[in-house]
């Protein structure tokens, strides 16, 4: 059985079975004279319809509020995306708590215009690896486009967390009497903030935003994807490529580098990275793109190696690293740290009203999360991948040196993946239709990365993910 598929007789994560459909929709048909039963509907007003109960039913199951709290140990180090807190430490905790509500938070949607070759108005109950895939790249762009630090400004004023704990005093920047600090800071917060709701807009759900639910969903036709799949990480990585190749206009001096065959090529990424300087222009070398570098990693074979959670641990504590697109099986999450042996994480599983993005002033509070969510490193997929950020040519080789050393800390025979000198058989750019559906790649010789793919016929490597 196709490892992608859900399981036969089960509906994937709850949703409706197909008789439920075929008795809602049954009294539609009309009686002939015989007493027998037309066909209710034309195929595709039948498929509408489909769409609206099966919309209902998730708007039902994917609805419920968010208020589950999760709990915290005051006593040991949270870590989040390179940054470590103290939670029994109020100035840390505060820290952390506008930290995390500074990270985008993309959802299941409903009622967003009708996508391209279905009839779905709604991504509840198969999109969730999209919304992942979507708060990966948000925090690579955040990253690449505001100030190191920065946080949301509404972030401040969160008077109480979903992890029980009281607000502290501000910790803003201390503005003196003087009027012209004031000014300055205002004007400051004011450029960060229009940047912030544009970086927001890029991924609303309507047609023309260029990291949208709509042109994500286009871009993975190449991959043999469409409206109302599930896709798995791997695939989601090569989405991610090419959304922002397709989108170089609005941003700029930024690439995305997937790494093929668990191997991360440095001369690929210099290739994609480097710009020749512009005719008439003098430097000491080309300019430099910003760039993105996905890895998509098998972390065991139906469980997670538990020899695997150090090394994530360690990839986590870096300041490159941008999180981990996973989850745990049939239900995909965005990792973005951890405490003890939980792993910290956004929740895309909650459906929420579709923001029409091209109001001006829009409102952002639902592309923002203040409740933290934690799985056990037990329960994560194996399947998943990994996100890093490097901003300068600099940026880049130290993240190399620092990956390295993280990897290196597993206690497994074989890493994660590797960062090798040379390039790859595709410049990294391997789209994912062309690899084996099922494949788990194993490192023979650590030392020149050879790689070979052998067949499993129990891989999850596109596992369901809703």
């Amino acid at each position: 059985m196709n490892p992608s598929s859900p399981c036969e007789g089960q509906s994937p994560e709850g949703d409706p079975p197909d008789d439920w459909f075929h008795l809602s929709t049954m009294s539609l048909g009309t009686q002939g004279s015989d007493g027998s039963q037309d066909d209710p509907e034309e195929p595709e007003e039948r498929g509408r319809l489909k769409s609206k109960l099966v919309s209902a039913w998730n708007n039902v199951k994917y609805g419920w509020s968010f208020k589950s709290k999760a709990r915290f140990s005051k006593t040991s180090p949270l870590t989040m995306l390179g940054q470590s807190y103290l939670l029994s430490h109020g100035v840390e905790r505060e820290c952390f708590r506008r930290a995390f509500a500074t990270l985008l938070w993309l959802t299941y949607r409903r009622g967003f215009p009708q996508l391209n070759g279905s009839s779905l108005t709604t991504d509840s109950g198969w999109g969730c690896m999209l919304r992942s895939g979507q708060m990966l790249l948000a925090q690579g762009l955040l990253l690449h486009l505001l100030p190191p630090g920065w946080t949301w400004l509404s972030a401040n004023h969160v008077s109480k967390d979903d992890m029980e704990v009281q607000e502290s005093r501000s910790l803003g920047p201390e503005v003196t009497k003087k009027g012209r600090r004031k000014s300055i800071v205002s004007f400051l917060e004011s450029r960060t903030e229009v940047t912030h709701r544009r970086v927001v807009s890029w991924f609303g759900d309507h047609p023309f935003a260029p990291f949208g639910l709509h042109q994500l969903v286009e871009q993975g036709t190449s991959s043999g994807k469409k409206a109302g799949d599930w896709y798995g990480p791997s695939i989601v990585a090569h989405i991610l490529r090419k959304a922002v190749d397709a989108a170089s206009a609005e941003v700029s001096n930024l690439t995305v580098y997937v790494a093929q065959d668990c191997t991360v090529y440095i001369d690929d990424v210099v290739r994609l990275c480097e710009r020749p300087l512009s005719e008439g222009s003098t430097g000491p070398s080309p300019t430099w793109k910003s760039v993105i570098i996905l890895v998509p990693v098998r972390l065991g074979g139906e469980v997670l190696n538990p020899t695997y959670i150090k090394c994530v641990k360690n990839l986590l504590r870096l300041e490159c690293c941008i999180g981990i697109i996973g989850g745990k099986p049939k239900h995909s999450l965005f990792f973005v740290g951890y405490q003890d042996e939980q792993l910290l994480c956004l929740d895309p599983h909650y459906s929420q009203s579709t923001v029409d993005i091209t109001q001006d002033n829009f409102p952002l509070e639902s592309f923002h999360c203040k409740c933290p969510r934690k799985i056990s490193f037990s329960r994560m997929d194996p399947s998943c991948t990994i996100g890093f950020y490097a901003k300068s040519q600099k940026e880049f080789e130290l993240l190399c040196s620092a990956v390295s050393t993280a990897l290196s800390s597993s206690t497994e025979k074989y890493p994660i993946f590797t960062i090798a000198e040379g390039q790859g058989q595709d410049g990294g750019q391997e789209d994912e239709s062309n690899a084996p559906p099922n494949s788990i790649t194993h490192i023979l010789t650590k030392d020149k990365a050879r790689l070979r793919r052998t067949n499993n016929s129990n891989s999850m490597d596109e596992f369901v993910l809703l």
